[in-house]
């Protein structure tokens, strides 16, 4: 029997400001709206389209809830990594209602801010592009020489 991947990648922009939570062990979560788009040229008519779908993002790691909180805003260019999920709850009326959100959990979901470092409205920010959840330490890349390696 194979396995099964529930795999979800996104990048876009926060279509509103991040909303920090407490759980009940007084640990943080985070929820994002987060906005992607698709375009294309009408063959018809020749003119551009755009299709923008709205995803609801779910961040249960408490240190990453942290730099959300910290460090962005509506607007902001994310790439995010989770799992899909789909979950019943009951609203205030007593109707029962579904909801499929992205979740980050504590041990998987990737989190990387892609806006550059001089469009945070003057916040200092760290380096954007580098992954939230992985700790690269004080390594430096190896020194290699690749030049010789080109077959032109």
């Amino acid at each position: 029997m194979a396995a099964s991947l529930n795999k979800v990648m996104l990048i876009g922009n926060l279509g509103a400001d991040p909303v920090i939570r407490q759980t009940q062990d007084g640990k943080r979560l985070a929820q994002l709206s987060l906005a992607t788009s698709e375009s294309w040229k009408d063959k018809a008519t020749g003119e551009k389209k755009e299709k923008t779908s709205w995803h609801r993002i779910v961040i249960f790691n408490d240190g990453l809830a942290g730099v959300v909180e910290s460090y962005l805003k509506k607007g902001s260019k994310i790439y995010i990594e989770g799992q899909l999920q789909t979950r019943k709850f009951t609203d205030q009326s007593g109707v029962e209602k579904y909801t499929t959100e992205i979740v980050l959990g504590n041990y998987n979901g990737t989190l990387t801010m892609l806006d550059s470092r001089n469009s945070g409205g003057g916040d200092s920010i760290p380096d954007m592009g580098s992954d939230i959840n992985q700790d690269m330490g004080d390594s430096a890349p190896p020194d290699l020489d690749i030049d010789d390696e080109i077959p032109f």
